[in-house]
């Protein structure tokens, strides 16, 4: 909770009363006064009455107090106004509800962004996510998507406003600055969204930001979290997307976890893994032995299903060349494209080979 709320606050009620107020927070340290030389001095003595009495309004130390509403046994603020008479009292009470106003509104509009952000970087325990909820008056149990904008090549710090623009419900979606090159777009979807819909919504906001700033952005997308515990999980999912996209999909700007495929497995695998698994693959030659207009002929014979006619004429080659290239190919290899399992295996070991590569260009 910022004190800066409260101060706002007691300067506007300043000019109503000669007398001191202000709020001291759960350590008895005021915070915000409309005296600003009191501002740090610390009450002990009022945070262990405030602690310890059933009362509502309390006389310390001839001040009186009224903690703010609060979820917890114990106070995290309490308003203060100079006096133990009548008109203290009064004034206790007008500024309890003008702060306590404000407290309410602050924590709606931030707070709740605060604590998902907690939540998605795993810096709240598990057991604290319900108790602050309850105190957020937050729903745990809708569902919620998370997008990760990545900025590519420049980032813009315009980036977060132009999304809270795109998303402007607060109290259901928040826009969370993560670092200088990262956004998470946390919304509550309805029950029936489909991967497709979280697609459309990616493509609004990479459309967005190309078009107001020029951004060039990559968005990872987790799976749909029906629970506020699962949000960790799903924007560790969208981080996923994002690095197995550099990989596996580099032409594309958005990457969905659930359509990874196996390039999800390749990617968590130990890299001594997928070294014994190609040099199992290539007994009589190594992978490295093709040239590029090989491995050009054999992306686009998968592209085109292992099949030969197709695959010839998007080349404009006869099909017997296309056959020749592949028996070279089964020839290096031992490998025959034409047969369905060979193909699934020489597959595999291309996209363990990309992965081998990207680890190492990491490494430099």
């Amino acid at each position: 909770m910022s004190s800066r709320v409260f101060q706002s606050v007691i300067v506007q009620m300043k000019d109503a009363t000669d007398r001191k107020i202000g709020v001291i927070d759960a350590d008895g340290t005021v915070v915000s006064c409309s005296d600003t030389a009191v501002i740090g001095e610390k009450w002990a003595e009022a945070v262990i009455r405030l602690n310890t009495s059933t009362e509502p309004i309390m006389v310390i130390e001839k001040k009186t107090f009224k903690a703010l509403s609060n979820w917890s046994a114990y106070f995290d603020y309490a308003v203060f106004a100079e006096g133990d008479d009548d008109t203290a009292r009064s004034l206790c009470i007008m500024a309890y509800v003008a702060l306590n106003g404000a407290k309410t509104y602050y924590e709606e509009k931030h707070d709740k962004g605060t604590f998902v952000k907690n939540i998605i970087t795993d810096n709240i325990l598990p057991g604290d996510i319900y108790i602050r909820a309850k105190e957020l008056h937050f729903t745990t149990d809708v569902q919620r998507a998370v997008f990760l904008i990545r900025q590519v090549g420049h980032a813009d710090v315009a980036a977060v406003d132009v999304l809270q623009n795109l998303f402007t419900d607060r109290q259901q979606d928040f826009v969370l600055s993560i670092n200088e090159m990262d956004i998470a777009v946390v919304k509550q979807i309805a029950p029936n969204t489909e991967t497709k819909d979280l697609i459309k919504i990616a493509q609004t906001i990479e459309d967005t930001l190309k078009s107001e700033l020029f951004l060039k952005t990559i968005i990872g997308i987790g799976t749909i979290a029906s629970h506020l515990r699962e949000l960790a999980d799903a924007y560790k999912e969208a981080q996923v997307a994002i690095e197995v996209g550099k990989v596996f999909d580099t032409e594309k700007s958005i990457i969905t976890y659930e359509n990874l495929g196996i390039g999800r497995l390749i990617y968590q695998l130990p890299t001594t893994l997928c070294e014994i698994f190609l040099s199992e693959v290539f007994k009589k030659n190594s992978i490295d032995s093709l040239d590029q207009e090989t491995l050009f002929t054999i992306n686009k014979f998968f592209e085109n299903n292992l099949n030969v006619s197709e695959t010839s004429r998007k080349l404009f080659v006869h099909r017997n060349t296309l056959v020749y290239r592949l028996e070279k190919i089964k020839k290096l290899t031992g490998l025959d494209l034409r047969e369905f399992d060979h193909a699934i295996i020489f597959k595999v070991a291309l996209m363990v080979k990309k992965y081998l590569i990207s680890r190492e260009n990491r490494m430099i």
